[in-house]
């Protein structure tokens, strides 16, 4: 029997996670729950907006993941929220995934109200339950990770976070993948650098996947970037929008950390 890789196990409690909050909250009572919120804040218009004039930083709000472990033990989203934008950030990525990543619903919400940026849930979204659940807590935009779901499945998720207003960043690690994001339309397109068999990190990806976009299609880099000659390789190659996250989340000051990188 094959060993189920993290992704997998992943999932599988993710299934769990979304099976008990059904029994919480019905499908239909959250949509319902959405119509009494506000517009979202635009995710994507403030990145492409901040993209042609400089770095578009989405900053990540992340306490562990399963392979580096606990990254910052004083774990305040609403300090590290304020300490972003203050540094430039133009977005931010919150980490809402429990088991492996330490992260909660809350936390979003927290971070969101501390702040005026557009934020990102970060999370293995794969039902169409946590599409009105995801803007309930505050998204404004989602993570669609494309090696974890299937085309159909993409489609209806996408199609959902769209009809409630939410922007949607659709992940991808190679070509393949980034194939099938293109077929969504125009969606939002994010390269993880990062290999998910080895766990290694090659810019080179984004490099590569960049090239196979449409002309002016905007790519996200996310993963590997760690030193401001990572930014400049990247911006050689016509990529201006960063997701990076581990490298602040080990600093005293995130933001502080985040401009020196950047600006």
């Amino acid at each position: 029997m094959a060993i189920p890789t993290i992704l997998e196990k992943i999932l599988e409690a993710k299934g769990d996670e979304i099976r008990a909050g059904k029994n919480w909250i019905s499908h239909a009572d959250l949509h319902e729950k959405c119509r009494d919120l506000g517009a979202t804040r635009g995710f994507r218009k403030h990145l492409e907006q901040q993209a042609v004039k400089g770095p578009a930083v989405i900053a990540e709000i992340k306490k562990a993941s399963p392979s580096a472990g606990v990254i910052r033990e004083s774990f305040k989203p609403p300090e590290i929220a304020r300490s972003y934008e203050a540094g430039g950030a133009i977005c931010l990525s919150v980490l809402t995934d429990e088991p492996f990543f330490q992260g909660h619903r809350d936390f979003l919400q927290q971070a969101r109200e501390a702040c005026k940026l557009p934020c990102l849930r970060k999370d293995f979204i794969i039902d169409p339950w946590q599409i009105p659940e995801s803007r309930c807590l505050g998204a404004d935009c989602i993570l669609l990770i494309v090696a974890a779901l299937g085309d159909a499945q993409m489609n209806e998720l996408h199609a959902a976070a769209l009809a409630h207003g939410m922007d949607v960043l659709v992940e991808v690690h190679d070509e393949t993948e980034l194939s099938r994001a293109l077929a969504l339309g125009d969606a939002l397109i994010g390269v993880n650098n990062r290999n998910l068999h080895t766990f290694e990190t090659d810019l080179a990806t984004s490099e590569r996947l960049k090239t196979l976009l449409p002309e002016g299609r905007m790519l996200v880099t996310e993963s590997g970037i760690r030193h401001h000659a990572d930014v400049q390789r990247m911006q050689t190659s016509g990529i201006n929008a960063f997701l990076v996250g581990e490298a602040f989340m080990r600093e005293p000051d995130p933001g502080s950390a985040l401009r020196a990188l950047f600006f």
